[in-house]
């Protein structure tokens, strides 16, 4: 008999011929995922990744505040520039000497931060091999895709792969692996409450959409028992036989969201927390997060990632700032409320969000705004984060300086990579199966950046 592996094996090889470079590549993954061994784990973990599309202004969301570096920021930033009073000055306990702030509209996750629960990682991005100035203007070292470019760098910080099409996405490969811990209810493995993203997008398994405002599944569906018109007719359709094997497919598809419904509503009506959460769209997604982390016993699920998401930091023009203080505030408000419900629930350490964007934006304005650029900052919030301190190297601030691409865009010094992978570690991905959720680790120093206790 064929085996599973002899199979995905003969597969990618037959595919050569008629698929591109990424669909190769990603059979290559599936078939070493498939040769992992069963995970098991006795504790719960839950990764939230929290995307701001669009490409957050990193410059005026951590801010040095040291009398010199804070007249480098000051200068090239001209309108954009923060006043001094206004910002909220964080203890970040592992720049000695360095003194850093946050964002006006951010005091909640400065509360988190000065508490020890929420860490910066400085300038991350998209990478192929650690780059310096100089190899950027010679080109002497591989660099990703189509810098600069909205859809290019959300899927290249969602994949971790710069250098092909993305056909998966690094939580995706995570979830690839680690299914398996969660039995049988691998649909509740991957759940994302913002719709299709690239991030939760696996080689053998796809993420679970729900939606914070009008629930998940078939909505007009109440059972097999039900009388009304449309459920009944649902009943009809799966009841009846098919030849045809796609026609099979579709059914079972189907069945299988049916089934997945029920659970996850059985499930959701008795998970209730206590927390109060903002009234906002972010708000609203992170509280049936913490929700359906209430559930995880009744799911009987031991490893979840979430993604929910922010839009609206497309910012170039004189609406930048006043925009961005609306959005900072809207996440900071939301990360602490969903922190503080991870508390009352008593699994602080066991859930770990963090953000990720297209880009940073340049650190000149362009006159009102500010436009795309590459290296950003990032925050890990949870339990079990070494929080207070600052990860990763933070740039010079100077146009034409050491750490710049030209135009004030920042060259990451960390990698989406080496960020993912700490990540992933404490998520409970075993150390030789970090290269299968990242392929290019092995060429970054740092597959542990050390901000999660594992």
């Amino acid at each position: 008999m064929t085996t599973r592996r002899d199979f995905l094996k003969n597969l990618a090889i037959a595919s050569l011929a008629t698929t591109g470079l990424g669909a190769v590549s990603d059979l290559r993954r599936i078939a070493a995922a498939a040769t992992l061994q069963k995970a098991e784990f006795s504790d719960y973990r839950a990764l939230v990744c929290l995307f701001m599309y669009g490409g957050n202004d990193a410059n005026n969301m951590v801010i040095p505040t040291s009398a010199t570096e804070f007249a480098q920021y000051q200068g090239p930033r001209g309108v954009l520039a923060l006043p001094r009073a206004s910002v909220l000055p964080i203890t970040i306990t592992n720049t000695p000497g360095r003194e850093f702030a946050l964002h006006p509209a951010m005091p909640h996750l400065a509360q988190v931060v000065n508490t020890g629960r929420a860490a910066i990682v400085a300038n991350v991005g998209p990478l192929l091999a650690p780059t310096t100035r100089a190899q950027w203007q010679n080109r002497s070292v591989p660099l990703p895709m189509n810098l600069f470019s909205h859809s290019d760098q959300q899927g290249q910080w969602q994949s971790a792969i710069s250098d092909e099409a993305p056909r998966s996405g690094w939580g995706g490969r995570i979830g690839d692996l680690l299914k398996d811990a969660n039995g049988t209810n691998t649909s509740s493995t991957l759940i994302s409450v913002a719709g299709n993203n690239l991030w939760e997008n696996g080689n053998t398994i796809t993420s679970y959409k729900v939606s914070a405002n009008t629930g998940f599944g078939i909505s007009y569906y109440t059972g097999a028992a039900a009388t009304d018109p449309l459920s009944r007719a649902v009943n009809e359709m799966l009841g009846r036989p098919y030849a045809n094997v796609f026609e099979r497919t579709w059914v079972d598809i189907i069945s299988r969201s049916i089934q997945n419904q029920a659970a996850m509503q059985a499930a959701l009506a008795g998970a209730s927390i206590t927390t109060v959460f903002p009234d906002s769209g972010l708000g609203d997604s992170l509280q049936l997060v913490a929700r359906l982390i209430a559930a995880r016993g009744a799911l009987g699920v031991k490893r979840q990632t979430f993604f929910v998401s922010i839009g609206g930091f497309d910012t170039h023009g004189d609406e930048q700032l006043g925009r961005q203080n609306e959005l900072l505030g809207e996440v900071s408000a939301a990360v602490r409320a969903f922190y503080d419900a991870t508390i009352e629930m008593g699994i602080p350490q066991g859930v770990t969000l963090f953000t990720a964007s297209d880009f940073n934006r340049n650190f000149p304005t362009n006159g009102k705004g500010s436009d795309h650029a590459w290296g950003s900052h990032h925050f890990v919030v949870g339990g079990s984060v070494y929080g207070g301190a600052m990860y990763g190297t933070f740039p010079t601030l100077a146009v034409n300086g050491p750490d710049d691409a030209g135009q004030g865009r920042w060259i990451p010094t960390t990698s989406v990579d080496e960020f993912g992978a700490t990540l992933a570690r404490w998520f409970g991905v075993a150390e030789p199966d970090l290269h299968t959720v990242f392929p290019k680790l092995s060429r970054f120093a740092r597959p542990n950046l050390g901000f999660l206790a594992v």
